[in-house]
């Protein structure tokens, strides 16, 4: 149990008044307890109580092999799991309970306890992970330096002249070699006009001299994830592409010089966004500028108009404007930076020139 981050987390349940907050998420409850579980769709979750009488409510089924910290209240398939947490309930007036969990287990205990308020308590964890302490931090930066190496192999693969899924069935093996656990998400790989889709799921497309070749990728190490992209372009490139890449190259960086604790992540967004769109591009820029990342590839938080948090000393996010132009190629370039004493460190180094393979 890691009983600094849970102090955190208590102390944002206290200012919102909350006598408990359940926590379904697996993500989360490995972050406060140093423990993971894929529980299905059994009930899984981690109950912390403003008095400090936490409890992990867990299926028989499942096997701890060392001791959590914290106590375990046990139920199996067949008994009423929901009950387990209404009876270790204390004159609760006020709860949370996490965005993950499962309406038929939430409508089930709003219908046993009616006169328990119950609120969305999300952000009394998203905000404590927002901020990485020094050892998520010294493991992001890891796993940043592996997706750096990985992404040069990748692109040696490309070069190949192999398909998009043939490429994408190749980073197991390059992240193992390298020393991750695999990867933190699919990893896209956008030949040509297939770029112009920011979510392209890969396909059996091979390269034409002059495609463009966006490459989305990252890895886990030691349960943190990486996430990188990088856009080169197969034998030439012509002016159109050659000026859309400087652009975005462009917003990235002005982006990224911003960055330092007190910035508004709307305004990150915003510097990006602007560059684009004076360009006569803001259409083509169809997504926001970056997101929060740590255990998840993709945590609470966004570097969008959405979201006027300042940022503080040890958040990590993406850096990643794009422009797609619909039937002839995409574009999108993104780092990931973690916001220092008095500016930013941006975590992949790999080059950001434009490069023909």
């Amino acid at each position: 149990m890691n009983k600094k981050r849970i102090d955190g987390v208590i102390a944002r349940m206290k200012e919102a008044d909350l006598d408990y907050l359940l926590i379904s998420e697996p993500s989360s409850i490995d972050y406060l307890i140093d423990y993971v579980n894929h529980p299905g769709e059994r009930m899984y979750v981690l109950m912390l109580s403003a008095k400090g009488d936490h409890k992990l409510f867990f299926n028989d089924l499942f096997f701890v092999e060392k001791d959590l910290g914290i106590e375990i209240v046990w139920h199996s398939d067949v008994d009423d799991a929901i009950q387990t947490i209404v009876d270790n309930l204390d004159n609760a007036k006020k709860i949370g309970v996490d965005k993950h969990w499962t309406a038929n287990f939430l409508l089930d205990l709003m219908n046993r306890i009616p006169d328990v308020k119950i609120v969305n308590g999300s952000k009394c964890v998203d905000y404590q992970r927002m901020v990485k302490d020094e050892d998520e931090q010294k493991l992001m930066i890891e796993a940043s330096i592996i997706n750096d190496k990985a992404m040069d192999e990748v692109i040696k693969q490309v070069a190949l002249g192999l398909s998009e899924i043939e490429v994408a069935a190749k980073l197991n093996d390059i992240y193992s070699n390298l020393g991750a656990d695999g990867n933190s998400f699919d990893a896209i790989i956008a030949y040509g006009a297939n770029g112009a889709n920011p979510h392209h799921e890969n396909d059996d497309s091979t390269l034409v001299p002059g495609d463009s070749v966006i490459i989305d990728m990252g890895c886990k190490y030691h349960g943190y994830c990486s996430d990188m992209t990088r856009t080169v372009f197969y034998q030439e490139v012509s002016e159109e592409a050659k000026k859309v890449y400087e652009l975005v190259r462009s917003a990235n960086q002005a982006a990224e010089a911003i960055i330092k604790p007190g910035v508004r992540l709307c305004d990150i967004d915003k510097t990006a966004r602007d560059i684009i769109s004076e360009a006569g591009y803001g259409k083509e820029f169809n997504h926001r500028l970056g997101h929060f990342i740590g255990k998840d590839v993709h945590e609470y938080g966004d570097v969008s108009i959405n979201f006027d948090l300042e940022v503080q000393e040890g958040m990590i996010f993406s850096i990643e404007p794009g422009v797609y132009l619909p039937g002839k190629f995409g574009v999108r370039i993104e780092d990931l930076v973690m916001v220092t004493k008095d500016g930013c460190k941006v975590l992949n180094s790999y080059s950001k020139d434009l490069i023909v393979i």
